[in-house]
């Protein structure tokens, strides 16, 4: 082995997240419904910048007693209901999914402390292969539908969320 590749080897090796999986969450932001609402939801662009299928299985957050992926689903009478998504969030490789409102977000039930306009929390993303992702989850209260910070739109039934940050995760 020459003395190049040895040591672009050893550079490798000290840089286990160089080549591993990475996903960027973007636009992530929260809304809750009152002052006294015991849930809420968060909002959020992810990108699976990996060559393979990644699976977002659960977020934690020390603002809610259980943090859940949830979705809308519609039932034969046409009544839209919100359901905890089983086994994840699926994304193809180099896929964009929105979190959005009427659609997939994450929801935070049992809150520990009230959620201002202009507060913000931390949120931890689990992935199925990628490293977990901690982002800093902004309060936005007046986001309205279709009006987001990054020009992604945001949607969500009857409750109105937002993050204008930008986070990355390598994984192991």
């Amino acid at each position: 082995m020459s003395t190049k590749s040895t040591l672009f080897a050893g550079l490798l090796a000290l840089m286990p997240g160089f080549a591993s999986a990475h996903v960027v969450i973007e636009d992530a932001y929260a809304r809750v419904s009152s002052a006294m609402a015991q849930s809420g939801a968060i909002f959020m662009t992810l990108h699976n910048h990996n060559d393979f299928a990644e699976v977002l299985i659960g977020a934690s957050s020390d603002v809610a007693q259980r943090v859940e992926l949830h979705t809308h689903i519609q039932n034969a009478e046409g009544v839209m209901r919100m359901v905890e998504v089983e086994g994840g969030i699926a994304m193809a490789p180099d896929e964009t999914v929105m979190l959005e409102r009427g659609g997939l977000h994450v929801m935070l039930l049992g809150l520990n402390r009230a959620l201002a306009h202009g507060d913000s929390f931390s949120l931890t993303l689990e992935f199925q292969t990628s490293d977990p992702i901690t982002i800093e989850v902004p309060v936005d209260l007046e986001r309205m539908p279709g009006h987001s910070a990054g020009g992604m739109q945001h949607d969500h039934g009857q409750m109105d969320h937002g993050s204008h940050g930008t986070a990355h995760g390598n994984g192991g």
